[in-house]
C-alpha cells in the first residue's frame, strides 16, 4: 500500500476529495498568493500567508491523492507525503517549504521581525511556481478536480 508508514504513524487517512472542496483549495490558495503581495502588511504576515499557499498546494495534492493528515503536525506530514508522492526530483523545493514551515511557525508564536524582505520574496516566486506545477500537475493526473 503506498503510504503505508505515514498511514501506520497516524499521519494521514484516506479521504475522499471533491470538486468543490478543491475549487475552495484553490480559492483558499489564489487568495494568499495575492495577499502575499500587499507591500503594506509586515515581512512577517506576507511570509506567513505566501508559506500558506505553498502548503495548501500541498493539501490539493495529498487530497487528489485521497489522503489528508490526521492528527497534529499537519503541516509537516503534509511535505512528508509530498515527498514521497513527487519523488526525489522535488526534494530540494519541499525541504525549502519545509524550512520555511519552520520560520513560519517562529514568527507566528516566537518572535516578530525576523523575516528579511528578500526571504519573502523568494517564498513568494516559490509558492507561485508550485502554484503552476500544482494546476499542472493536476490537470495532467487527475482532471476531474478541475
Amino acid at each position: 500500500m503506498p503510504f503505508e508508514r505515514l498511514i501506520s504513524q497516524g499521519a494521514i487517512q484516506i479521504h475522499r476529495a471533491s470538486r468543490d472542496e478543491m475549487a475552495g483549495l484553490f480559492k483558499l490558495i489564489e487568495r494568499d498568493l495575492k495577499d502575499a503581495a500587499i507591500l503594506e502588511l509586515s515581512e512577517d504576515r506576507r511570509f506567513a500567508v505566501a508559506y500558506n499557499a505553498a502548503l495548501q498546494c500541498g493539501t490539493v495534492i495529498m487530497h487528489s491523492m485521497g489522503y489528508r493528515t490526521k492528527g497534529e503536525a499537519h503541516h509537516y506530514h503534509t511535505f512528508e507525503f509530498l515527498r514521497e508522492a513527487l519523488g526525489s526530483k522535488y526534494t530540494d523545493l519541499l525541504d525549502y517549504f519545509d524550512a520555511c514551515r519552520s520560520k513560519r511557525n517562529r514568527t507566528d508564536y516566537d518572535a516578530a521581525g525576523e523575516i528579511a524582505g528578500t526571504e519573502v520574496a523568494e517564498l513568494i516566486e516559490e509558492a507561485n511556481k508550485f502554484y503552476k506545477f500544482t494546476k499542472d500537475w493536476l490537470a495532467k493526473k487527475y482532471p476531474q478536480y478541475l
